[in-house]
């Protein structure tokens, strides 16, 4: 099994480019970590006292993740998968059957932090080093579309999640990975593809 891992800022085109992928290879499948958020009483009280929290590693079930990915790639298939409602901040457990699965892609802001984890399997990283009024554009769009915030919510929770990724940045080790893509305008899927089919 191939791993795919995207990576980049808000906004940046990481579930986009996963779905495009997607579309391309037989016998995919996507985990997106945007999933893996904690819920509960505790998250929520964190959430409030918290700066960015929910773009902090703080707010990742980590031990969840690694659990659904490590069982799909021991055995190729995968019968549930987690849903986040950004809106009600809950996460929903969903029913699915996914067999034979070749190429597993996993995309969010927490990838970055699980560089070191991810090292250990054979990878193809993609980083989305995409300009900033790009993400900005398309951040404001899906949170205030999809994740019912106002405007100013927006537009302030991206600032935030900007200023954050590009704090760490520095701190990521590419390196750690033999195959790696890095794409500063529209990625090139067709570049991708041919890496993955090779």
């Amino acid at each position: 099994m191939k791993i795919i891992i995207i990576s980049g800022p808000s906004g940046s085109g990481k579930t986009t480019l996963s779905k495009e992928i997607l579309k391309e290879v037989k016998n995919g499948f996507i985990i997106n970590t945007d999933n893996y958020y904690k819920t509960g009483l505790i998250s929520k009280i964190l959430s409030k006292f918290v700066k960015s929290y929910f773009d902090k590693i703080l707010s990742f079930n980590i031990n969840l993740f690694k659990k659904d990915l490590e069982f799909i790639y021991k055995n190729g298939f995968a019968n549930y998968e987690y849903i986040y409602d950004f809106k009600d901040k809950f996460v929903r457990k969903k029913n699915i059957s996914v067999k034979n699965i070749n190429f597993l892609i996993i995309e969010g802001i927490f990838v970055n932090e699980l560089l070191n984890y991810f090292s250990q399997y054979k990878c193809l990283l993609i980083i989305l080093k995409i300009k900033k009024y790009s993400c900005f554009k398309r951040a404001i769009k899906r949170d205030m579309l999809e994740r019912g915030k106002n405007k100013n919510i927006a537009i302030n929770d991206f600032l935030n999640s900007w200023d954050l990724y590009k704090q760490k940045q520095n701190l990521y080790n590419y390196n750690l990975f033999n195959e790696y893509l890095i794409f500063k305008e529209r990625p090139n899927l067709d570049l991708i593809i041919k890496k993955l089919t090779n």
